[in-house]
């Protein structure tokens, strides 16, 4: 009965674990490695084709995203996931194929005129859909059985839709351990989704530390906040545009907006309009509302309860097409525009930004973290101009955000999920932070709660029955070329291309079923453009 870290270990993203227990092979989370990788992660010790079961414990990509790799290297078995999960990956994981063939047939393009050897993606829409077609939908709180001397439970982490701690019991030789994974644990008092639930009993514990070595400070009312920024832009005549992620945070700003104007916060702009311009976010707001009864917290379930849907308001529109994306530009009249992409690297909220960022009477009010690199990070720390479409336009708008949003506990939340063991836990496994946030975490967990904690690196193997480390692995570090400015700059514009490459497909896919007449004035379009730029000179 062992455990072998694979993933996410000294690290924020790649989650991912093995374990062998009761004759069995299985993974707890496969997820994709995103924005800086600083160590090297070891490969899966078995062939993915002798896994038995995967056990997922939410959506979001680094904890899902590279299932149908697994899939397409010969993974056929079951993947077990609450219905939201389930529901959330149907969207997000085929999205994510998409990107992967887009990239791959640009790479090979340009690689058969440089007499480079085919480039493969790590998955095909094939492969996601097959993966798809093996999730098991699992409810929250009830014990099931993978395999013999094996159970688990999801409970609620309370970090996105659908979202989950595992608990698994395995059974050897009539002795049972207990491990619990965390997952991401949520903030306390989000809207819509409930609190994280606390686990009582555990021997071993594998958690979370993304925010261990820092706190998110005191909530601030966010429909106030939100509300004095919609008035002061509407009041000078403005637009407020709000880049947001598709999946969690374009819900909760519904959920705000609709507060605003059922206690009629905003005075002067009776009715005001909302689009959202996101198609992704459009069917991932489905999503939440289909999985309401077992997802929503008891504020959003009373709202319900009187006929009230937490993430509908009069004024509301959704934006499908791009003919309704390009509209939205032509209201001349006060409006509020929520589009992705979160920081603004891709995706409409570009188009938005273009029509909006010069006009000083505009805000656009970021809600989520920007990364350093990203249009959005560089908006914030006061650039002046912004190069969009191949145009500069000159930054004048009101650029502002709200602070202290977040769906990951902060350090105090991590102990307050900790502490609430009725006994100490054997061992906890502190994963799933940046490098030295997880051995600082690790020590908070000894000095306050005087658990037995350890940070693992990639590689670590550890025996669960006897309760001790089989292999400490080093933690390897990679070691990148450094490019020059030049090369970097042009490293930057690809990757800008790139998401406009991703940002069609998805166009794509929803024009599926328009009139056969505008399906061929898209395609017109579109093959004009790859006659422009399909040269031998590039």
């Amino acid at each position: 009965m062992k455990i072998m870290f694979i993933g996410a270990t000294h690290e924020v993203t790649g989650s991912c674990y093995y374990l062998e227990a009761a004759g069995r092979k299985f993974l707890v989370d496969y997820g994709m490695e995103q924005g800086p990788d600083y160590y090297e992660n070891k490969d899966l010790p078995i062939a993915p084709g002798d896994l038995d079961f995967v056990l997922l414990t939410h959506a979001h990509m680094d904890h899902s995203g590279n299932l149908p790799a697994l899939y397409a290297k010969g993974y056929q078995g079951p993947i077990y996931a609450t219905e939201a999960t389930c529901n959330l990956c149907d969207i997000m994981l085929r999205d994510s194929a998409h990107i992967q063939m887009f990239e791959a047939e640009w790479r090979n393009r340009k690689g058969r005129r440089e007499g480079k050897p085919e480039f493969i993606p790590a998955y095909t829409m094939e492969d996601a859909m097959g993966v798809l077609r093996n999730f098991v939908r699992c409810p929250y709180d009830k014990i099931i059985k993978p395999a013999e001397g094996i159970e688990v439970r999801f409970v609620d982490a309370g970090h996105l839709l659908g979202s989950s701690s595992i608990e698994v019991w395995m059974t050897e030789d009539d002795k049972t351990e207990k491990i619990v994974f965390s997952g991401d644990i949520g903030n306390v008092n989000q809207p819509l989704i409930k609190d994280p639930v606390y686990i009582k009993e555990a021997d071993y514990v594998v958690m979370e530390s993304t925010y261990g070595d820092r706190s998110h400070g005191e909530r601030p009312d966010y429909p106030v906040m939100l509300a004095e920024i919609i008035q002061r832009t509407f009041d000078r005549g403005g637009s407020l545009v709000i880049p947001s992620f598709a999946v969690g945070r374009t819900q909760e700003m519904l959920y705000f907006i609709r507060q605003i104007k059922e206690q009629g916060l905003i005075h002067g702009h009776d009715g005001f309009t909302v689009y959202v311009d996101s198609p992704l976010a459009n069917e991932a707001t489905t999503i939440f509302s289909e999985n309401a009864y077992t997802c929503y917290d008891e504020e959003a379930m009373d709202l319900l309860k009187k006929g009230i849907n937490p993430l509908f308001f009069q004024g509301l529109k959704t934006s499908v097409t791009t003919d309704d994306s390009r509209a939205i530009n032509f209201d001349a009249d006060c409006k509020v525009i929520i589009s992705a992409s979160g920081m603004c690297d891709a995706g409409r909220i570009k188009h938005h930004l273009k029509h909006n960022l010069w006009n000083p009477k505009n805000t656009v009010l970021f809600v989520g973290y920007q990364a350093i690199g990203t249009p959005g990070r560089a908006l914030l720390e006061g650039a002046t101009e912004m190069k969009l479409f191949g145009e500069t336009v000159q930054v004048a708008a009101e650029i502002c955000k709200m602070p202290g949003i977040s769906g990951h506990a902060d350090v105090n939340g991590l102990l307050d999920w900790a502490r609430a063991f009725d006994n100490k836990p054997k061992h906890v496994f502190v994963t799933h932070g940046d490098d030295t946030v997880t051995e600082v975490f690790a020590q908070r967990l000894k000095e306050d709660l005087g658990y037995d904690a350890t940070a693992p690196f990639s590689g670590t193997e550890y025996d669960l029955l006897e309760n001790k480390c089989i292999h400490e692995a080093p933690g390897i570090r990679i070691v990148k070329a450094t490019a020059s400015p030049k090369a970097s700059r042009a490293a930057r514009a690809y990757e800008k291309l790139l998401a406009m490459g991703r940002r069609l497909m998805t166009v794509i896919r929803k024009n599926e079923g328009c009139p056969n007449k505008d399906l061929d004035r898209f395609a017109r379009d579109i093959q004009s453009l790859c006659d422009k730029w399909d040269r031998d000179d590039i």
